[in-house]
């Protein structure tokens, strides 16, 4: 049966990430999101994994405490299909299949662990659909196991990597101290920058000539210039971040204490542990792109996985 493209399904994606666990309900139409609910919790289900190689029980269970809330949140929304996905703590994950057995006998979910390059693709097609660029341009992702880069103009993606680099798995590999040292920043920056540099090198598509953010850090970033409180995802969406703006918001978040950085205007507690670690990320990815702002969005592969799911019902 072809695809009714013009048909609008109301869809629901659960996205069982390293550092939050997240919910989007929208009615999607083609290429045309329409939100209706959308929601995150930090569940840190990816901690531990770089030195365990397992999913811990806590962690375990706080994702899937989020999940059965999700669940009835989706059934009185009347959501048509629930596509849910897991990337890199659950595919690093000794035990990550067991876990995703676990949400098939507990809650009928049937989730997708994506590769690298399907990651790449939902996370790409989400940030782009609205206005695909007319120029190489840069979509960073970044969670709290790994950190997508991809490259692409239009629809067409050019060079697509997936770094070991997470705001969770490097937090957890280089901090130990509260604030953290500027050995500890030095480390994890060279780390990051290693890692890019191992990814991009002979790749002559790997240039970009503008960037696009998406996921908590970027997004707790834009939140924090803005001063807002409460998050307005309104006013982030589309917001630009400059590199010297980043830079100056790297020093005073890893300058402060935890117990201060928690009470920040902008940022939300739960992602005040980890959120130094991702802007180190960030600011060395936009080094090595050589770029001098970036764009925030609030359309990452929440938004990519819906437009995908609806060719599944529309042709089902």
């Amino acid at each position: 049966m072809p695809r009714v493209t013009g048909e609008s399904h109301r869809v629901a994606v659960v996205d069982i990430g390293s550092n939050s666990t997240r919910l989007l309900i929208a009615d999607v139409a083609a290429e045309r999101v329409s939100e209706v609910e959308r929601q995150s919790r930090v569940t840190r289900l990816g901690r531990g994994v770089d030195l365990s190689g397992q999913l811990s029980a806590e962690a375990i269970e706080a994702a899937c405490a989020a999940i059965a809330d999700y669940m009835t949140i989706c059934r009185e929304a009347g959501v048509e299909r629930i596509e849910s996905i897991a990337t890199s703590a659950v595919r690093d994950a000794s035990n990550g299949d067991a876990f995703v057995a676990e949400l098939r006998e507990r809650f009928a979910l049937s989730a997708r662990l994506l590769d690298g390059e399907e990651e790449a693709r939902l996370t790409y097609l989400g940030a782009t659909a609205e206005h695909p660029p007319s120029k190489p341009t840069l979509v960073v992702d970044i969670g709290g196991g790994s950190t997508e880069l991809i490259v692409g103009t239009g629809h067409e993606i050019a060079f697509h990597a997936s770094l070991q680099a997470g705001v969770v798995r490097h937090t957890e590999r280089h901090i130990s101290s509260d604030p953290p040292s500027a050995p500890e920043l030095e480390a994890l920056a060279a780390d990051v920058r290693a890692l890019i540099e191992s990814a991009v090198a002979g790749e002559p598509d790997a240039n970009a000539r503008a960037a696009i953010a998406v996921a908590g850090t970027p997004t707790s970033l834009a939140s924090v210039e803005r001063g807002l409180e409460p998050y307005d995802p309104k006013q982030v969406h589309g917001h630009t971040l400059t590199l010297t703006s980043i830079q100056r918001l790297l020093s005073q978040l890893a300058s402060t204490p935890l117990s201060k950085r928690v009470e920040i205007a902008g940022l939300h507690p739960d992602r005040a542990p980890n959120i130094v670690a991702g802007v180190v990320i960030l600011v060395e990815t936009m080094r090595a792109f050589d770029l001098e702002q970036v764009e925030v969005s609030e359309h990452d592969i929440l938004y990519g996985t819906a437009i995908s799911a609806i060719s599944a019902l529309d042709c089902g």
